[in-house]
């Protein structure tokens, strides 16, 4: 009985032994197999933090490079525009000054001309009553006449044709109604006094006689 008892005591022993040494084994496992998991668990934490780290940074210089560029597009396009602008602005203000500048010229012109043209009347008028040739001051009066009005022809002077015309209110002024059957109705049959036009512009109406 003691013998049985003793084995069964050994055997007892070595089970526990063997038993304790497994949970010793196990535990030791374990213990190893944690600190593993937490440094790749941190490990993929760092990883994770730093790509979107590196995703921020990255994205906002790009960001700013963007926006920088588009500020700079959108004041060269602003810039553009006002140029544009102030160039046509001053494209427009060059023709009127230049429209203002010749309309003046030409008012001042055909000024110029109104107070000349009685001179060339008072001319003709004399003129007519002399024979040319007859009196050596006369011939001297009508080259001085013909001069004038080779003067007022170089600077774009000329009559307005009249007699034997049909009557035209933007040329002719009809101080006098005539019946003649021999005459085509409204045709001037007889000129007062001489019309001139300058540059397609009347410096002065013809005053005429009108057949009805």
């Amino acid at each position: 009985m003691e013998e049985f008892s003793t084995e069964e005591a050994v055997k007892e022993a070595v089970e526990n032994a063997e038993a304790m040494a497994e949970e010793n084994a196990k535990a030791m496992a374990e213990e190893n197999a944690e600190p593993s998991e937490e440094a790749s668990a941190e490990t993929a934490n760092e990883s994770s933090e730093e790509s979107s780290k590196e995703e921020k940074e990255g994205k906002k210089p790009f960001k700013k490079k963007e926006k920088k560029k588009d500020k700079r597009d959108e004041q060269i396009e602003q810039l553009t525009d006002r140029v544009t602008r102030q160039m046509a602005e001053f494209e427009n203000f060059r023709r009127r000054t230049d429209q203002e500048k010749a309309q003046m010229f030409g008012n001042g012109q055909k000024a110029i001309v109104e107070k000349i043209l009685p001179v060339v009347d008072n001319f003709e008028r004399g003129l007519a009553t002399v024979e040319e040739g007859a009196d050596p001051f006369a011939d001297g009066m009508l080259m001085i006449y013909k001069q004038l009005l080779t003067t007022l022809e170089e600077i774009g002077v000329k009559p307005i044709e009249a007699v034997g015309q049909e009557f035209n209110p933007d040329f002719h002024n009809a101080v006098m109604h005539v019946e003649d059957e021999e005459v085509g109705e409204n045709i001037v049959v007889e000129e007062f006094q001489k019309g001139y036009m300058m540059n397609d512009s009347v410096v002065r109406h013809s005053m005429v006689k009108v057949a009805n």
